[in-house]
This record gives structure tokens, C-alpha cells and sequence, in this order.
């Protein structure tokens, strides 16, 4: 029986056989029988290379953070995590820079933090609620036209990646065969706000070889 470790855009953790392209943190979501049962642990929502420096886990293990796992980057953003700064610095860099050049009203002067960036992507991410558990995915309206490659978006109940002149709908083995993308309609934005200023303004996420884009 597959672990429910996998996310979708949507943020939420699902049980599925399908295998991902990287992996992620949120704290200790699980209990000693491998169930989810929280949707986060911290502020730092972070997403891995699936290798790095040949270490190796068990996934799932007592007291120790939950392994969850994406598609891609696009839907790890979408969820709200960010590249983590120890596996793949370079990544976390230009997505920092990025970020803080699009959401200049957000923070202060000074050296960027990830704690900062986590701040404002944990209050965009999730409804308040009293519990935890109860909290949802924070989502808002905008044009179609104007999002930027990279966004996700939600039609029908599903979600869809937006680019170019295409929405790619998502599933959990890849993207499935894209639509053309409609003029002049309002859609439900999925990835947070200040993650999609950070594409508009140039960030580029690693998308899964089935939507064909070239990296």
C-alpha cells in the first residue's frame, strides 16, 4: 500500500503509488503507524533534491521529519514550499533574489532571510483557523492573461499548470495533454501571490518531462 506522502498543488498530501521528482519537508506530520496527522509542523515549508551527498533515509521513520514528495517544482511552489538552501543552493539563491525583487513592500532592508520568506508564504498559503488541522488552501481570483508560466491554477475542480498558451492539466503521474489557454476569464490561483510576482518577474521552476517544455 503506497504512503500518503505525495502533494498536490493544491498542498494537500494523498496516497499514491506514482513516483516524484523531489522531495520535502514540513516537520513531523506522521505517527508511529505512518498516518498523517498534521499538515505541518513549522513555518519552513522547503522542497529537496531526491539525492544529495549519498545519504539516505527510511522514510516514515519514528520522530523523525516526513518525507513528502512532488511532481515537479511548479507544484512544489504551488503548494507553498520553497527550495531548500542546503541541497540546492544555487536554486534557493536565484529564487531568493527573485522573490525579494517582486515583494520588495513585503520585507525590510537588509539581508533576505528564509524565515522571512516563510512568514509571509505561511500566512498566503492557508486560511486561520483555530486548529490546525482545520486550516485550507488560500486562494485568489485573477485574470487568466496576465499569470505567469509556472502558476497553477484551478478549473473544474482540478488543477492546471499554466504556460504559454496552454493549461496543462496535472495529475499525479504527469501532466496530461494541454488545452489552449482561454482569453478573458477569471480563475482561481493556487500558487501564492507572492510566489507568482516571483515568476512574473523572471523565475523560471523545473516542470515534468510529460508537459514537453524545454528546461
Amino acid at each position: 500500500m503506497p504512503k500518503q506522502n505525495r502533494v498536490t498543488p493544491y498542498g494537500e498530501i494523498i496516497a499514491t503509488s506514482a513516483r516524484g521528482t523531489l522531495m520535502g519537508n514540513r516537520g513531523i506530520l506522521h505517527d508511529e503507524q505512518q498516518q498523517i496527522v498534521r499538515p505541518y509542523q513549522h513555518k519552513a515549508w522547503i522542497f529537496c533534491l531526491l539525492e544529495f551527498k549519498g545519504r539516505r533515509r527510511a522514510v516514515m521513520s519514528p520522530g523523525k521529519y516526513t518525507e513528502l514528495f512532488f511532481l515537479d517544482e511548479a507544484t512544489a511552489l504551488a503548494a507553498g514550499h520553497r527550495p531548500c538552501f542546503e541541497c540546492q543552493r544555487e536554486k534557493a539563491e536565484s529564487f531568493r533574489n527573485a522573490w525579494r525583487a517582486a515583494n520588495s513592500e513585503l520585507v525590510g532592508d537588509g539581508r533576505l532571510k528564509a524565515g522571512q520568506i516563510d512568514a509571509v508564504l505561511h500566512a498566503e498559503r492557508l486560511t486561520p483557523a483555530r486548529r490546525i488541522k482545520d486550516r485550507r488552501k488560500r486562494t485568489y481570483p485573477a485574470p487568466l492573461a496576465e499569470l505567469p508560466n509556472g502558476t497553477f491554477v484551478a478549473g473544474d475542480g482540478a488543477p492546471y499548470l499554466v504556460w504559454g498558451e496552454r493549461l496543462y492539466p496535472w495529475t499525479a503521474v504527469g501532466y496530461l495533454t494541454p488545452g489552449q489557454r482561454p482569453p478573458d476569464i477569471q480563475v482561481v490561483v493556487l500558487t501564492p501571490r507572492s510566489i507568482v510576482q516571483a515568476l512574473a518577474g523572471g523565475y523560471r521552476p523545473m516542470v515534468h518531462p510529460s508537459a514537453g517544455i524545454e528546461p
